[in-house]
């Protein structure tokens, strides 16, 4: 069992594309009819996203618990580090769109989300992960250390021993 303020690994890859394309929904909404109120709900959601995985988070709630179990579709483990840095990546695009639309700078406000609304594309319609692209490029430069992702090179031994302890706690 997992505390509510650690980040699960391994992360179901399809659960994390649901919940981009909730992102995708909202922030074209907020765009379109100009709703700064649910640029600070986005941003919420990420903040919660980063700190508790889908715990603390309606829309990672909805995905997880709701949808992602009806569908037809089997799991997609992937390494969680990447995924929650590129949650932190949405948080910082998401307070700054926030923050420059309360001190109205509307047009670099809207861009931000913009900017966001596409990466959050990427993860939703097509499995491309700008945040883990980076968090990749990052590692192999040295800035983040290999031990911060040792699952991320074997993800299948670590779907193993979860899979694992899930059945001898049962």
């Amino acid at each position: 069992m997992r505390s509510l303020f650690s980040f699960p690994n391994p992360v179901n890859e399809v659960s994390a594309r649901l919940v981009a394309g909730g992102v995708v929904a909202m922030s074209a909404a907020a765009l379109a009819f100009q709703l700064e109120w649910l640029v600070a709900i986005i941003a919420l959601g990420f903040l919660a996203r980063v700190a508790t995985g889908p715990s603390l988070s309606v829309l990672g709630q909805l995905v997880t618990r709701v949808v992602t179990p009806r569908l037809p579709i089997a799991p997609k483990p992937v390494p969680g580090p990447p995924k929650r840095f590129a949650q932190g990546i949405g948080a910082v695009f998401s307070v700054t769109s926030f923050l420059l639309l309360a001190f109205d700078l509307n047009v670099a406000g809207w861009i931000v989300l913009a900017a966001l609304t596409m990466a959050a594309a990427l993860e939703a319609f097509f499995a491309f992960c700008l945040g883990c692209k980076m968090f990749a490029l990052l590692t192999r430069m040295g800035l983040i250390p290999d031990s911060v992702c040792e699952a991320c090179n074997n993800i299948q031994a670590r779907t193993d021993a979860a899979l694992e302890r899930a059945a001898a706690s049962s």
